[in-house]
């Protein structure tokens, strides 16, 4: 009989159960619609692509101006389990909070290992200050950015949550307890600490009192859709502003095209949260 590593689970078990992209079978096929569609966005926004926050080479944001100088900034962390993907395929979610009036910052950050996690969160951090202190320049309210993440980005943009002139987040499909993942496969290149587990893990840390969206799809797989609705059991008991959503019918990829859209699922909880 193999050994139990996690809440009843098994090496291979739990690996499986942090897998998305073997999990969703066509996820190759939707990442490339991903790139493709970020690619169209880009071009017409080239002039204000891949700015600097930082000395690492992926310390870079693209900003995108929706024509207001006075409106709100939605900024969005990539996922990737913070060791693969790039802000780069992401450019294409800027469509729906741009047509919502939103001003839009793409957030990238450097890659474990060669950055360990506590060093990502300190990158997010230091590009959400560095964004506000630039908000003349850029034209958008410093005093109304959004945050929000996908996968690891979810937990990136809980992580967030308390700086400056962030008002709420928007996160999905993301991770809050980091206890499951040091015990996976994805450890290997994270080599989480076990102070970074407790500090680290939304879950286990201070909660933060502001508003909070966690979303995650109904076919996600088990754990995320586990640590989603745990997180947010767990910030509702503290009588902290939020919601807790299931999207019908939505996987771990499928799910962004309710931000693509700018009528959207999550378009639409975004627009309740900023008040638009």
């Amino acid at each position: 009989m193999s050994e139990l590593v996690y809440r009843g689970f098994t090496q291979a078990e739990l690996d499986a159960g942090y897998d998305n992209t073997n999990a969703v079978a066509d996820s190759a096929i939707q990442l490339k619609g991903f790139d493709l569609r970020s690619d169209a966005l880009a071009k017409q926004y080239a002039s204000t692509m891949d700015l600097t926050y930082g000395e690492n080479p992926r310390n870079k944001f693209d900003f995108f101006s929706c024509g207001n100088k006075k409106a709100p900034l939605f900024v969005f962390i990539h996922g990737g389990y913070w060791q693969m993907r790039c802000k780069e395929t992401f450019r294409f979610l800027a469509a729906g909070p741009l047509a919502n009036g939103f001003n839009v910052a793409n957030v990238g950050y450097t890659l474990a290992p060669e950055m360990s996690l506590t060093g990502i969160v300190y990158e997010v951090r230091t590009a959400i200050k560095v964004l506000r202190s630039r908000a003349d320049e850029l034209g958008f309210d410093a005093n109304r950015i959004y945050v929000s993440g996908w996968s690891a980005g979810g937990h990136l943009c809980a992580s967030v949550l308390g700086e400056n002139g962030v008002q709420g987040a928007l996160a999905i499909s993301g991770i809050y307890d980091l206890e499951p993942i040091s015990r996976s496969y994805l450890n290997e290149k994270l080599m989480l600490k076990s102070e970074e587990i407790v500090t680290l893990s939304p879950m286990r840390s201070r909660l933060v009192n502001k508003p909070m969206c966690i979303v995650c799809g109904s076919e996600e797989l088990p754990e995320l859709r586990r640590q989603s609705l745990e997180f947010a059991t767990l910030r509702a008991a503290e009588r902290i502003p939020g919601t807790f959503s299931l999207l019908e019918g939505h996987n771990h990829f499928s799910i962004l095209t309710e931000l693509e859209n700018p009528s959207g699922i999550l378009s639409r909880m975004l627009c309740m949260m900023a008040g638009k």
